[in-house]
């Protein structure tokens, strides 16, 4: 017999239904009290004004008016709990502990022992200027190469003049890391030559693992630049031709995870159940990147109690206050509610989704801290500095040096980084709907359990990593963005 709601902790004051509930329904013993939508909360018991709302075992707000069991709780009758600065305190807790797997997947061995899982010729504007000047190159070289069609990326952008200080050191940061990341087989960056962002200076610092695949130039340097750089393009893909997949463990795979468009599921499925892939992906040496700051706001103690040792801990609380700064530099509330779209699908407030949106990284121990643009360096989970913002974040794990990105979601995007991007719907609805977007259904657990589907995930996940296209590279779907918050001339 299916369930109608989920109780996730003993003590919580809610459940969660998990099909949409009319007034005078039954629900897990409970009658409700008037309609309440799928994956939203009914009450438990009678609860007075004031009362601290409780589910997933953690306070997730402040009832504002006096509820009966029942009754439908949301934004009608919640409000967040949480303040601009809450004392924290470091309690080591208890981690996640599993064997290493001695799975494998098929990939592209890098010259410094890094793997990528593709392939990829990837065009880097340095200016947003000759982003149109890169499209002519990719159509003319395509010409020539129609089987390369996949292959060719370009990080388009706005960026890389009229910008000054920390806006631009951060387009360099963040483009130099795309180039660098694994996945990377061959770079060409152009320039146009007047820009802030100078191709001198940028070609400087670059790190690429093997840099006769690494070639620049200024298209005002040259009298016909799109042949020049499909001139390069051709040497370039040359090189590329040479290399072949092999048998790679999971200690070489960097893995970043993501949520958007969430709904009331995302912390019962697809969060959970990707955060125990990831556990596994740890537990044999890999890389896990967990990113999106103020989505901690609220649960930020949880990943405190898992720091490896007060070091990481103190960078945590630093992660935390400084966006938090950045936030008051600009005037806004630190706690906004969740998105309309959130909203709709059953979060309540920001605490409630970032309860649910940290389980992505599972329970690990948190090895590392990183700041915006920096690169991984040590296995396990490393927290990333940057915005919810989907792209911006899928964008900041990139230049970390994630080579895939596993992405889960209640309400649906089409959205594709510039590395393989996995979606995970959290319910079948949204799974049936949009197949086309959707490339696993994580609602499966209900049926079958975490241990089950997340096997069946970690093997689609290595399946991705050998070479099979996710639907987001099916539809051509890939976009980049960057960080900004300082001034354009």
């Amino acid at each position: 017999m299916a369930k109608d709601a989920l109780l996730i902790e003993e003590w919580d004051d809610v459940e969660v239904v998990l099909h949409p509930v009319k007034k005078g329904d039954v629900v897990d013993g409970i009658v409700a009290l008037e309609d309440i939508p799928q994956a939203h909360k009914i009450a438990r018991r009678d609860m007075d004004k004031g009362h601290v709302l409780i589910k997933y075992g953690c306070p997730i707000g402040i009832l504002t008016k006096p509820v009966k069991k029942g009754s439908w709780i949301h934004s009608h009758n919640l409000m967040t709990g949480l303040n601009e600065r809450p004392t924290y305190e470091y309690k080591k807790g208890e981690v996640a502990s599993l064997p290493p797997s001695n799975k494998t997947f098929k990939g592209f061995v890098r010259k410094d022992g890094r793997v990528g899982i593709r392939n990829d010729l990837i065009l880097i504007p340095t200016v947003g200027c000759v982003n149109a000047n890169c499209e002519h190159m990719k159509r003319e070289f395509l010409t020539r190469h129609p089987e390369a069609s996949s292959q060719i990326k370009i990080v388009v952008h706005p960026y890389g003049c009229s910008q000054l200080g920390d806006d631009l050191s951060i387009t360099r940061k963040i483009l130099l890391g795309i180039g660098n990341n694994p996945n990377a087989g061959g770079v060409l960056v152009v320039g146009l030559g007047c820009e802030n962002n100078r191709l001198s200076s940028f070609m400087s610092e670059f790190r690429n693992a093997d840099m006769e695949r690494v070639s620049s130039f200024n298209c005002q340097d040259h009298e016909d630049e799109i042949a020049y750089g499909v001139q390069e393009m051709e040497r370039i893909y040359a090189l590329m031709q040479k290399d072949q997949r092999v048998d790679c463990p999971l200690s070489k795979l960097v893995l970043g995870v993501k949520c958007g468009g969430s709904d009331g599921f995302s912390g019962l499925t697809a969060n959970p159940l990707l955060g125990k892939v990831a556990e596994v992906i740890g537990a044999s040496g890999g890389k896990v990147g967990l990113t999106e700051v103020p989505e901690m706001f609220g649960a930020e103690q949880l990943l405190m109690n898992r720091a490896r040792d007060e070091g990481e801990y103190e960078k945590i609380v630093a992660l935390i206050n400084n966006f938090k700064d950045y936030y008051a530099r600009n005037g806004q509330v630190c706690y906004e509610n969740p998105s309309p779209g959130n909203k709709d699908g059953g979060i309540t407030t920001l605490e409630e989704k970032s309860l649910g949106c940290v389980q992505k990284g599972g329970h690990m121990e948190v090895e590392d801290v990183l700041d915006y643009g920096d690169e991984f360096r040590v296995p396990g989970l490393s927290l990333v500095n940057g915005p919810g913002n989907d792209i911006v974040a899928c964008t900041d794990l990139v230049a970390a040096g994630a080579t895939l990105i596993v992405f889960t979601t209640g309400r649906g995007t089409p959205f594709g980084s510039i590395v393989p991007t996995i979606k995970l719907a959290t319910n079948h609805n949204l799974a049936s709907k949009k197949a086309n977007w959707i490339d696993f259904d994580a609602q499966a657990v209900f049926e079958e359990g975490f241990i089950p589907v997340r096997d069946r995930l970690l093997d689609f996940v290595l399946e991705v990593a050998s070479g099979r296209k996710t639907k987001a590279e099916e539809n051509g779907n890939v976009q980049i963005a960057i960080f900004k918050q300082g001034v354009t001339l």
